[in-house]
């Protein structure tokens, strides 16, 4: 059975290290008369500079400040207040001055497209004061790209889960993207991306991620240009676990699936794959969505009205097209299809009750399946699932795989 692309994106918030820019600074020395009140300092050493110099990372009148990188440091001195508004306004951006005085931050990442005011004062050791303010745009939305990532920071997947993005603008200038994206395994697999279009890039090892591995993808597309005068704004780094190792396998021709975990079968378990009108795609397909019930309407993927069910019970998304693993409750009780012939629209059927409850075949493979987990049919008469068809990379030779890369 098939459904419209339901994949979730993610987008990437971040937050970095200063990038300090060239600012012109308004300095402020105390009077003779404030000095002499505070310990007798003479007129000519009152009237001395502050050495305190302030740097604000946005230059005054820039328009395409960073979200991520923008904030204040001083050099000969600490910093006494800052303060950030948005400009115009009585909004303000909340920060912190670090313990030591020399650095602030904002707390939170900016807004693109906003513009902003910031005003900071400092003292040297002698007590001199210096100010500084920047009045600046951050980088718009028309001159900016984000990418969506898959998996999320902090989660557990299975050992086929590529490291996927989706980026909002077609990127012309891959290398300088790809090459400001590392992932690397704990495993010491090789990690190389390969790029569907202009604006999917993939990455994964030759063989699927070993199981209990750690992955790290550090993004650093911060001010990176992918495009005529559009410029990355993500500065992140995002770690995910690789589970145990489970790998099911459907055979279209005996209509069971195998599932085996680290090497040992779990249970074999009886299926109803695609009809011979709408047989079900071979090759390797990732499981990348998660749903205890969801709705599946026929005519969102260009059939007919041949159905439309509002609770399709356990199901796993296989393919964007489409292809789901899940549960069937509306099949003829009498004559049931499970382990005998296909009957679906393309989709992988299990036997299963309404409401997803109860002990069924669906429930156990549901709740032993993870994000990432794959799911290999053969002996179908339909061809091999497309690479960029869902997670599915792992269905190209690797030859082709690395033939993509832009590093």
């Amino acid at each position: 059975m098939t459904t419209p692309n339901m994949r979730a994106r993610r987008v990437l918030g971040a937050s970095a290290a200063l990038m300090v820019g060239a600012l012109t600074l308004t300095a402020c020395g105390g009077s003779a008369n404030a000095d002499n009140a505070k310990g007798g300092k003479d007129s000519k050493d009152s009237a001395k500079t502050s050495t305190a110099t302030i740097a604000i990372s946005a230059k005054d009148g820039s328009t395409d400040a960073s979200i991520n990188a923008t904030g204040v440091k001083v050099s000969d001195g600490k910093l006494t207040e800052v303060k950030m508004t948005v400009a115009g306004t009585s909004t303000a951006v909340a920060g912190e001055i670090s313990a030591d005085g020399a650095s602030w931050k904002p707390k939170e990442q900016l807004e693109r497209g906003t513009k902003y005011e910031i005003s900071a004062t400092a003292k040297d050791a002698n007590d001199r004061v210096s100010a500084a303010n920047s009045i600046f745009t951050t980088v718009s939305s028309a001159n900016s790209f984000i990418g969506t990532y898959t998996p999320d920071d902090g989660t557990t997947v299975g050992v086929g889960m590529p490291v996927s993005f989706d980026f909002d603008k077609a990127i012309t200038d891959k290398k300088a993207v790809q090459s400001h994206i590392t992932v690397t395994s704990s495993s010491g697999q090789q990690v190389v991306g390969h790029w569907f279009g202009t604006q999917r890039l993939d990455f994964r090892p030759e063989d699927y991620w070993k199981a209990g591995s750690k992955v790290t993808m550090k993004i650093d597309l911060d001010g990176v240009q992918g495009a005529n005068g559009i410029y990355g704004v993500q500065k992140k780094t995002v770690t995910f676990t690789i589970g145990r190792s489970q790998v099911s396998t459907v055979d279209a021709r005996t209509q069971t699936m195998t599932v085996v975990r680290d090497g040992q079968t779990l249970k074999t378990v009886p299926v109803s794959t695609g009809s011979p009108q709408h047989t079900t795609y071979n090759g390797q397909m990732v499981i990348s969505e998660k749903f205890t019930q969801t709705r599946m309407n026929s005519q969102t993927v260009g059939l007919g009205g041949e159905y439309d069910i509002a609770d399709v019970p356990h199901a796993m998304r296989l393919t964007t097209s489409g292809t789901f693993i899940h549960g069937n409750y509306w099949y003829n009780q009498g004559n049931p299809p499970f382990g005998r012939e296909g009957t679906s629209h393309g989709c992988v059927g299990m036997a299963d009750v309404q409401g997803a409850q109860g002990d069924t075949t669906a429930k156990w493979f549901y709740d032993n399946s993870l994000i990432g987990d794959v799911v290999v049919v053969k002996n179908s008469p339909d061809t091999t699932v497309a690479p960029d068809n869902g997670l599915n990379g792992w269905n190209m030779a690797w030859s082709a795989w690395t033939a993509g890369s832009a590093a």
